[in-house]
């Protein structure tokens, strides 16, 4: 079953601010910006070890981030998962 929102399609598109748009995603060591603020973090199975996944929440546009911290996975790093 899929739920249809009645708003135009540009309402529905999260909006990032600046520093949040520079973020190179799935990239590890990429860095992140100032106004992150870091929350929770958890561990997480992967085939090369256990992992950990932090998640952020920016100040300026509340976007919510994840950074997962695999240094087996080049490809590993900044999510965004919310906002």
């Amino acid at each position: 079953m899929t739920i249809e929102s009645n708003r135009p399609d540009d309402l529905n598109k999260m909006v990032l601010c600046e520093p949040c748009s520079g973020i190179q995603r799935h990239w590890r060591r990429a860095p992140g910006h100032a106004e992150l603020v870091q929350g929770a973090n958890r561990k997480e199975p992967r085939a090369s070890g256990q992992v950990t996944i932090t998640r952020y929440r920016c100040d300026r546009c509340g976007t919510a981030w994840e950074y997962e911290n695999n240094k087996a996975d080049q490809h590993a790093g900044w999510s965004v998962i919310g906002g």
